[in-house]
């Protein structure tokens, strides 16, 4: 009789366990999910930011050689 009432709160108790962790990793996803929405905004902001970059820096470059190849 005692057995039975150990493992019927054994059991409960696994049970409670099983739903706190089961939102804990629900809560966890959903922040991990946000970060990576956040970062791919970041990444996607600085690959614009460093292509204008690029494309100054070949437009200058072309810019020169072009007058220096007039200027011969």
């Amino acid at each position: 009789l005692n057995f039975a009432r150990f493992d019927a709160k054994l059991e409960q108790r696994l049970a409670q366990f099983e739903s706190k962790l089961e939102q804990r990793l629900a809560q966890f996803e959903s922040k991990v999910e946000q970060r990576l929405a956040q970062f791919e905004v970041r990444i996607a902001h600085r690959f614009s930011e460093q292509t204008r970059w690029m494309f100054l820096c070949w437009a200058t470059l072309l810019a020169s050689n072009i007058a220096l190849w007039m200027r011969h």
